[in-house]
């Protein structure tokens, strides 16, 4: 069998299981479905900002041209490290061109051979990526399950690291953070929190959930990402100076990785300085969450429980969600199903994320649809 017939063999079978993805452009519907929490992707001030700060260089080049460790490293990338480990409550940050990579990079290097990294099984997938390129043993526990963990911790060997997300992706719920920090201190385990969709919604000027909380200084490896409510584009890891080195050294996606380019560095640098004049949009996006969670008392469908930007509508099946999320796009809602093996079989869901940008008017529209569709 020739390669291609290979994979159109792969391809017809994740279409008869109703699972084939496919790249669409959807224009002119209310947006329910991006990760643009506040708003900033489509800020025209914050873009004015942005081209008036790269404007303002000297001589900015187009690119990094390389990697940090040869000729992509520059005094603004150092610039935008040193603002981002003050926001972050760290002595140190490093910068990363993705979430992906920054999980990637830390799951893969810090766990070693004999070592040991337990995962909430509901991670992202740059965790579970991450771990296997590890040579750590590596065990899920049940997603905000402390008794699993805590039983799997007493069986752990080596330096064990418990990765987890401060706010899930596809559930929208919160860690019990501070439990599991408390177990990490009990069993000598080193916290990685992933803070990729708590990163501007929560904490003083976007600083995310553990800041929040007041547990950063209590959590080894802190990654944070730009790419969600920051509205632009990469990420970094927080944490010691001794981590941070570490990385240096060791990461293989940072030290084979091109440098972000300036243009990036001058958008994370502008989009924390524009948040920290609009806090109020952190106050507008917990407004329109509790709006649709008394407005959703009139929908007839179970959701994952979820006091956060993200809520799940749960229909069992692949093709039943895509039925519901086609319905919603009929009626101008941007709303897209997730289905399975994105999720586990039985857990599809139409994922909706909530905005500050999202009006009453549009929730309420949404409501209703949900309503109507039964």
């Amino acid at each position: 069998m020739g390669l291609d017939d290979w994979m159109d063999a792969a391809l017809k079978e994740r279409a008869a299981q109703g699972g084939l993805r496919e790249l669409s452009l959807v224009k002119n519907k209310i947006d329910f479905v991006s990760n643009d929490y506040l708003g900033l992707a489509r800020s025209a001030q914050l873009s004015q900002k942005i081209h008036e700060h790269y404007s303002s260089l000297k001589n900015p080049s187009n690119g990094s041209t390389g990697s940090r460790l040869l000729a992509g490293n520059s005094e603004l990338a150092q610039e935008v490290e040193a603002k981002l480990a003050t926001i972050f409550r760290s002595e140190q940050a490093l910068l990363f061109g993705s979430g992906y990579m920054a999980n990637l990079a830390a799951l893969s290097c810090l766990p070693q051979k004999g070592d040991t990294i337990l995962y909430d099984e509901l991670v992202h997938a740059c965790m579970h990526d991450g771990a296997r390129l590890s040579k750590a043993d590596r065990h899920s526990f049940k997603h905000n399950n402390l008794f699993d963990l805590e039983n799997k911790l007493k069986q752990a060997k080596g330096k064990t690291f418990i990765a987890i997300e401060s706010i899930y992706s596809m559930d929208g719920d919160e860690s019990p953070l501070k439990e599991i920090v408390g177990l990490a201190n009990r069993y000598q385990a080193h916290v990685i929190l992933d803070e990729a969709h708590s990163t501007g919604v929560y904490g003083k000027n976007g600083s995310g959930y553990a800041a929040m909380l007041g547990l950063e200084s209590e959590i080894a490896i802190r990654i944070y990402t730009f790419g969600k409510a920051m509205g632009v584009h990469g990420a970094c890891i927080v944490g010691s100076k001794a981590l941070i080195s570490y990385l240096v050294n060791f990461a293989r996606p940072f030290i084979f990785s091109t440098a972000m380019s300036p243009h990036s560095l001058v958008s994370i640098q502008c989009a924390f300085e524009f948040l920290q004049s609009k806090e109020q949009l952190q106050e507008q996006l917990r407004s329109n969450i509790n709006f649709f969670l008394e407005q959703y008392k009139k929908v007839n469908h179970p959701k994952v429980q979820s006091n956060s930007s993200i809520q799940s509508i749960l229909v069992k099946g692949n093709n039943e969600v895509k039925k519901l999320a086609n319905y919603l796009q009929l009626h101008d809602l941007d709303c897209r199903a997730i289905r399975s093996p994105s999720v586990k079989p039985g857990s599809e869901r139409v994922r909706i994320c909530l905005h500050s940008f999202n009006t009453e008017a549009d929730i309420q529209k949404l409501i209703k649809a949900l309503t109507e569709f039964g």
